[in-house]
């Protein structure tokens, strides 16, 4: 029980610590649309739907209705469920607007603090359960520019985060994005926390007093307050084709980049990028067929040899009158024993019920 309470209390100490961090607030790049998950991410070039407001905002200018999303997915052998909800709409013929809701969060979590007393006995009754969860509101607009097929996008997060009675934070984020198409060629740029996104963390003392004396002489300075988050950038390039008569192919290479040295397959002192491609076959734009490959990773083994991870990534959709349901299967890492995750999305076109 006692390694428990280490453990607990080492992840929330690295959130706590106020320095930039190459992976503050983590939740936010794991990904929205099991359309996405299945073309490996693969879609801030081409995305133009209410899920643009995750992925690229300037895409919602290509809505022409209100637009719904809902996501649910499962990791760590349904540890940690994972939540998302999105709406956009048109405001006029040049711009949007899109509102997201995310959830990320591990419920029912042990709290083994005052398991064993002062005398050394143990008392079941004496366990807690909490939750740790993080969520984030994004509220994006969009508009089309005066250059033809150029557009721009804008999203603001605000950002909470609570472990339990034992801490909470709320902070806010802001990104910016470009797309641009000419002659089937689509191209597109989100800047991520171009703002160093932030987290100001609330503990609570009276907690952090119980977790003080759960293991002598172990977590005894109280964790810093703010956590700020690095910029990242996505470039990304996607090509329409026709294969044949109503089948039609998409294909996109996006370049992750985050501006510190990273075990990324590209790694520099200044940026480390992480390629990504995917495609997507649709038959008369009603099923889909998705695959995808990225998050190459360079690993260091327990002998200290290097080998390269991938991501592949695999997913089917179904679009009729309005009502799209997509399921991709991905692994979060593919590194250790990280078993795939089945993620289910629905969208509804309201422009179909009118």
């Amino acid at each position: 029980m006692k390694k428990t309470i280490i453990l607990l209390i080492l992840i929330s100490q690295v959130s706590f610590s106020q320095t930039l961090r190459k992976y503050s607030n983590e939740f936010l790049n794991i990904g929205v649309d099991a359309a996405a998950f299945g073309m490996g991410k693969s879609v801030v070039a081409s995305t133009s739907d209410v899920n643009s407001i995750y992925w690229n905002p300037a895409g919602l200018v290509h809505i022409k209705d209100y637009q719904g999303s809902l996501m649910h997915a499962e990791y760590f052998a349904g540890i940690a469920k994972y939540d998302y909800a999105g709406f956009a709409m048109p405001i006029d013929d040049e711009s949007a607007l899109g509102f997201a809701l995310i959830r990320f969060g591990v419920d029912d979590i042990l709290d083994t603090a005052e398991l064993i007393d002062s005398q050394g006995n143990i008392d079941y009754n004496r366990i807690n359960l909490f939750s740790a969860a993080d969520y984030a509101l994004n509220i994006a607009y969009a508009r089309q520019l005066p250059v033809q097929g150029l557009n721009i996008g804008f999203n603001g997060k605000i950002v909470h985060r609570n472990i339990g009675d034992f801490a909470s934070s709320w902070g806010f984020g802001l990104d910016a994005s470009l797309q641009f198409e000419r002659n089937d060629w689509l191209f597109g740029l989100m800047l991520r926390d171009i703002t160093t996104t932030f987290n100001a963390w609330s503990i609570n003392e009276e907690e952090f007093a119980r977790i003080q004396n759960a293991v002598p002489d172990q977590n005894q300075e109280s964790p810093e307050t703010v956590e700020l988050t690095l910029p990242k950038a996505q470039f990304g390039m996607a090509k329409k084709f026709e294969i044949v008569r109503d089948f039609n192919l998409l294909t996109e290479l996006d370049l992750n980049m985050r501006f510190t040295k990273t075990n990324d397959i590209i790694s520099t002192g200044f940026v480390s990028i992480d390629p990504a491609f995917g495609f997507q076959i649709d038959y008369i734009d009603m099923v889909f067929l998705r695959g995808g490959i990225g998050n190459f990773q360079n690993v260091t083994e327990f002998d200290n040899s290097k080998s390269l991870s991938m991501q592949p990534n695999l997913g089917v959709g179904f679009k009729y009158q309005g009502i799209q349901i997509d399921y991709a299967l991905t692994n979060i890492g593919s590194v250790g024993n990280a078993l795939y995750s089945n993620v289910f999305s629905v969208k509804l076109d309201f422009d179909y019920f009118r």
